[in-house]
């Protein structure tokens, strides 16, 4: 999938907010990128009135073009004070990173009132739409504005990550994490958080549009009765060298029970000490984390 870094950008050149979505910053997570071409399309066809700019950009431009998910390291791991740092050029990732921010860096010259991210993503097993926020300056505010699922904690427990970066510099937003990552339903759900993101933060009115978007109605009314509040309690970080192999069946939110079979590694047996909820469980073949154990926040 050849794609320009800049998947689009739309303003009507009224004061207001910048909107920076990311999308495939994993290059086996084409769905955003799909959802935000055919957002700029409709945007550009039916020129709605928006308070401030919209911005869409590739993550990892070469990683997306070879459908795997880095070259060299993870992109969404790479975001650390040192590698920010560096005029290094290996590894790979170093320059999609600086290009990402030379993006970022071009927009806020624009002295916009407020700025806001959205992160695209998807999961390896098949997933209800969620977001994971970090919650930060007003992150978690902003994101119970959202019908899904919230993981609040992920940055916690990964270093590197692009949110973690966003939230550092100001700007507010989160991860959303559509489904798995060649569903259509992915794309529709990644449509929709989209869309609901402009209404929320540049008072987009759908009416403007060509047609009330569909993926809108279809998260409101599948994901509002869900929009329940998780925390991570463990994450099974893994090595290089490590045999991993997830049981199959399961799917983020998946009920599991203390002393379920969850996994094998290096021939031993990975048993639950929760009863809680999976979330992440790993089944491709690239990979730090074999999965996440959460539960919901009383």
């Amino acid at each position: 999938m050849e794609v320009e870094r800049i998947i689009g950008s739309y303003s009507s050149k009224i004061n207001g907010p910048l909107l920076f979505v990311t999308a495939g910053i994993h290059g086996n997570e084409p769905s955003g990128v799909i959802a935000l071409q055919e957002i700029f399309t409709e945007l550009h066809r039916s020129k709605p009135q928006i308070n401030g700019t919209i911005v869409g950009v590739c993550g990892n431009q070469l990683a997306l073009s070879k459908d795997q998910r880095y070259i060299d390291r993870d992109l969404n791991r790479t975001w650390t004070k040192s590698n920010l740092s560096t005029d290094a050029v290996f590894p790979h990732e170093l320059k999609e990173m600086r290009a990402i921010i030379s993006v970022l860096k071009h927009h806020q010259k624009n002295n916009h009132e407020k700025q806001y991210f959205l992160d695209c993503h998807t999961t390896s097993s098949a997933s209800v739409p969620y977001i994971s926020v970090q919650d930060v300056n007003d992150n978690f505010t902003w994101a119970k504005h959202f019908p899904t699922p919230m993981v609040i904690g992920f940055s916690d427990i990964i270093t590197g990550d692009i949110d973690h970066y966003l939230s550092d510099i100001g700007l507010t937003g989160f991860v959303f994490e559509a489904g798995q990552h060649t569903s259509q339903d992915a794309v529709v759900n990644h449509k929709a958080i989209i869309w609901l993101a402009l209404k929320e933060a540049c008072g987009l009115h759908f009416e403007q549009l060509s047609k009330f978007p569909e993926s809108v109605t279809t998260m409101v009314n599948q994901h509002r009765s869900k929009q329940k509040t998780f925390k991570i309690l463990y994450r099974h970080e893994l090595k290089k060298s490590d045999l991993f192999e997830m049981q199959p069946g399961f799917e983020n939110f998946s009920k599991i029970k203390k002393g379920q079979l969850l996994a094998m590694e290096n021939g031993a047996e990975i048993r639950s000490s929760w009863d809680a909820y999976i979330f992440m469980p790993l089944y491709q073949p690239l990979g730090d984390d074999g999965f996440f154990i959460i539960d919901t926040v009383v």
